[in-house]
């Protein structure tokens, strides 16, 4: 399935992190500090200094050209679903993130304003902050028939069959993760 470039920047943003070990933001910082203007040459010191393949080296130099920083980056979707009364599920985001990116390489974690969209050749499970003490996990299982916290999706979203409902970091735990791989690998 082809991506426009947008979304193909999209997703180069929301693996920023975990493929360079720096968000968005903190490349802009380390691109601000060079004082250099060119895109050629703001790449050339990201690749020499700090090691970034020519893909993000040059996805942060247009960034960094575009005024400095981004419209709305991957992180800041996320930052803002889990600012304020929601901050504490933040940790459930972050572990459910870490077993579902070991999934395979062709992953693909794409933030929206309220939810984060998981996908692979089509979206299998999303993530999101429904209210300030849970985080909505919805997942796609096609002919699974709902069993204890594996409910009908019912109004939550129609993008999904199930929805898993968490209150705790080791809510994430084998059983949603095997759900979860298994809409992944029929996806």
């Amino acid at each position: 399935m082809a991506k426009s470039p947008e979304e193909m920047a999209a997703s180069m943003i929301a693996n920023l992190k975990e493929k360079t070990g720096k968000s968005l933001d903190a490349w802009l910082k380390i691109a601000k500090k060079t004082n250099l203007e060119k895109h050629g040459q703001i790449v050339k010191h990201l690749k020499s200094e700090h090691g970034v393949t020519h893909g993000y080296a040059n996805l942060i130099a247009n960034q960094f050209l575009q005024s400095g920083k981004p419209a709305s980056t991957g992180d800041d979707l996320v930052g803002t679903q889990y600012s304020g009364p929601k901050s504490d599920l933040r940790p459930i985001y972050d572990a459910l993130i870490k077993a579902i990116s070991k999934f395979g390489k062709d992953v693909e974690i794409a933030p929206k304003k309220a939810y984060v969209s998981l996908r692979r050749n089509k979206q299998f499970a999303l993530i999101q902050p429904s209210t300030k003490t849970r985080v909505d996990v919805g997942i796609n299982l096609k002919g699974v028939e709902p069993n204890g916290r594996l409910e009908k999706s019912g109004s939550f979203n129609s993008m999904v069959s199930h929805r898993v409902r968490l209150e705790k970091k080791a809510d994430v735990n084998p059983e949603l993760i095997r759900w979860l791989k298994s809409a992944y690998q029929d996806s």
